[in-house]
């Protein structure tokens, strides 16, 4: 397989479709090709819209490919969008794959369509904070699939993840491919298991489109590395027992979600990927150069940026608290990483000041995510807070404590974008760039899946 060449076809997306769009389009292709592709709806969504499993034959193996896992993460309903013509289209590659491929284009829809604000520009941090939505953990289909662990029982799936969690025992996949994004720094990956043979491909990927590898700090400060860039995908029992072993009493109450769909994949064997694109990069996203700070000092002072942003929407908040009337998406979101990130966030400071490994000189590129990338992820928080109090005027709750709540979020989200976009030397990274590094990766890894070349992945 020529994964040079499928990247070179990838086309040059300006913007990313939304669900309507996306829905269309799959319709199309369908009907184009009927012999060998099919829509059937597998489920709905909360806000009662079906659900729709695309199907393209092609092998006596499965694959499940499903974007929007996070709805704030449109990249992959362009990876499934260009991959599932491509597949169509090029009968070669389909016997070379030896799969029948499933894809669902988004899987939380309704949260994607409170995104759709962004989609179609401009591509600036700032903007897209003004638009940003991410469910509560507790509303995120990704992570909540049944589990039980310790003291947490865990058993309220979605209709979408109910959906996700039916197709899977359907099928059986032995690839799995959820796909996510992150927002801001470099290209890093998570597998199911230890997976050496692939590594200098996956690592090489990246290059071809011109991205660097995120070298910074990992988003969770319990994440296992495989290689640099490459994790073992995150499991809730590891995260349950970080908290725990880093002095919070009942991880149980901070969790409040699920397993993921990996987890809940095991028990078919099934060999599951996640590669995390960013939308900007920066040069210092991958700059091993030591620094005069140590790796300590960054964290903790990432931990205070975080802990000084959500105290001041935590008083924002109280003072409109007894004012809000609307139960949204937004709201529950705002309320729930507001009332457990202090406790997720002293773990990581009892971590960070117990562990030998952070006592060491940060390179820049740590530097940078504790800093710098730190300062991007709270603007969106900050941003939900001003949407939250926008739903309630735009219904038309006109309390002045609400407005002046807002009009001082808005002020504060301005001019933190501002300040931040002065501080970055930032590149909005192209869509195609993007769609290319996670179709070349997914189809390496499954091509060694089919082909038996890592005992990891027959495991």
């Amino acid at each position: 397989m020529d994964l040079r060449a499928i990247a070179s076809d990838v086309p040059d997306y300006k913007v990313f479709l939304t669900i309507d769009e996306l829905s269309a389009s799959s319709h199309q292709l369908a009907a184009e090709y009927a012999d060998i592709a099919s829509l059937r709806v597998v489920g709905e969504t909360r806000s009662g819209d079906p659900i729709e499993l695309l199907t393209i034959q092609g092998g006596p193996a499965a694959a499940f490919v499903f974007g929007g896992p996070h709805p704030n993460e449109p990249i992959g309903t362009m990876t499934i969008e260009y991959l599932s013509r491509r597949l169509c289209e090029d009968a070669a590659l389909r016997g070379e794959l030896g799969y029948t491929w499933h894809f669902i284009k988004s899987i939380d829809a309704d949260g994607m369509r409170l995104n759709e604000g962004w989609f179609k520009g401009p591509f600036t941090p700032t903007n897209y904070a003004r638009h940003f939505f991410r469910p509560a953990p507790f509303d995120q289909v990704e992570w909540t699939f049944p589990v039980a662990y310790k003291a947490l029982k865990f058993d309220a799936p979605l209709p979408e993840t109910q959906a996700l969690m039916r197709v899977i025992d359907e099928v059986k996949p032995k690839f799995m491919y959820s796909l996510h994004n992150a927002g801001f720094g470099g290209v890093y990956y998570y597998l199911s298991r230890e997976c050496p043979t692939l590594y200098d491909t996956l690592h090489a990927i990246p290059e071809w489109f011109g991205l660097a590898l995120d070298l910074g700090e990992p988003e969770v400060s319990n994440a296992v590395p495989f290689a640099p860039a490459i994790y073992r995908m995150l499991a809730t029992s590891e995260m349950y027992d970080h908290l725990e072993e880093h002095g919070i009493a009942d991880p149980a109450e901070v969790i409040k979600s699920g397993a993921s769909s990996e987890e809940y994949a095991r028990r078919h064997g099934t060999f599951t990927l996640v590669v995390e694109m960013p939308y900007y990069d920066d040069p210092r996203v991958n700059d091993q150069t030591p620094t005069d700070v140590l790796r300590r000092e960054a964290i903790l002072q990432r931990l205070d940026i975080s802990d000084e942003y959500d105290t001041w929407m935590e008083a924002k908040l109280a003072s409109v608290q007894g004012y809000l009337q609307q139960e949204t998406l937004i709201r529950r979101a705002v309320e729930a990483f507001l009332r457990t990130g202090k406790q997720w966030r002293e773990a990581d400071r009892q971590w960070a000041l117990a562990s030998e490994e952070t006592n060491r000189p940060a390179t820049q590129a740590e530097l940078f995510s504790n800093l710098l990338g730190t300062r991007f992820y709270r603007m969106l928080l900050l941003g939900m807070f001003a949407r939250m109090l926008d739903k309630e005027l735009a219904d038309g709750n006109q309390n002045a404590a609400i407005e002046a709540a807002r009009d001082t979020a808005r002020a504060r989200l301005e001019e933190a974008g501002a300040e931040l976009e002065r501080d970055l030397n930032y590149r909005v990274l192209p869509i195609r760039s993007l769609v290319g590094v996670q179709t070349c990766a997914g189809l390496a890894v499954a091509s060694a899946h089919i082909a038996g070349e890592s005992t990891a992945l027959s495991a």
